[in-house]
């Protein structure tokens, strides 16, 4: 008997992404046809009280395909909130977000889907820095230096666009809404005791638009998230926190 193909939950959000949004969705089709890792799947576009097209794109894609649902926010809740909630609603065996600015392209993703299964979570980084901002590179690296310092893991990345398995994510606590979402999810579940495998993946340049990552007020949420997270995993609950770390390369199995 065929073993059945795992399905997949693919979490979109966007805001003010009117030229991005119809080839961010195309691509993750396109990788979703050409891996053939998964059977069913669900995109859950969230519309982020966007001012632009935005909301009336997703709701035309839609209505091109039973399996996209689109989600309106009253008002702006962010990456974190976005994913928080798409995991809750989420039917599918596992979940990744892929962001609505066009800036992974079919090939990358594809690349993703393909180790999923290896490891509990499959985590992406990006290979050809060198298509971001000077700034984002330096401002990435140090957080990435700081989240590896304080918690004891050796990651490349944390705020790639990882899969992971929704068993995983319905159990691990999320009150990190903010842009440390990501991070804070991967150090619980990995101080946790689940596996993880890392993977190269090149980006393109958006299409249209700049990043929100570094505004104000997201920068703030960044390090109080951190503050949180380390009382938190060091020093509150540290008796949860101590599983050794299950890295997975390229070649073994989970």
């Amino acid at each position: 008997m065929a073993k059945t193909k795992p399905s997949i939950s693919i979490i979109v959000p966007c805001l003010n992404e009117e030229g991005n949004l119809r080839g961010t969705v195309e691509s993750v089709k396109n990788a979703l046809d050409a891996s053939d890792k998964f059977g069913e799947h669900e995109i859950l576009i969230f519309n982020d009280s966007s001012i632009d097209k935005t909301g009336d794109i997703a709701e035309e894609l839609r209505k091109k395909d039973k399996r996209i649902r689109v989600i309106h926010n009253k008002k702006n809740m962010g990456f974190g909130y976005n994913y928080t909630e798409g995991v809750r609603q989420a039917k599918k065996d596992y979940v990744i977000m892929v962001p609505g600015d066009n800036e992974i392209p079919a090939e990358a993703i594809k690349k993703i889907f393909s180790r999923a299964g290896v490891a509990d979570i499959i985590i992406p980084y990006t290979a050809n820095t060198w298509v971001r901002p000077l700034s984002r590179r330096v401002i990435s690296k140090v957080f990435v230096i700081l989240i590896n310092t304080l918690f004891g893991i050796r990651l490349t990345y944390y705020n790639g666009t990882c899969v992971i398995k929704s068993s995983l994510l319905k159990k691990v606590p999320m009150t990190t809404w903010g842009f440390a979402y990501m991070a804070a999810i991967l150090v619980r579940l990995i101080r946790s005791g689940a596996s993880f495998s890392e993977v190269g993946v090149e980006i393109q340049p958006r299409d249209t638009g700049k990043s929100k990552a570094f505004r104000l007020k997201n920068v703030i949420s960044v390090v109080s998230a951190i503050i949180k997270l380390f009382w938190e995993v060091r020093v509150k609950d540290r008796s949860r926190y101590q599983s050794a770390q299950k890295r997975i390369t390229a070649g073994q199995n989970a």
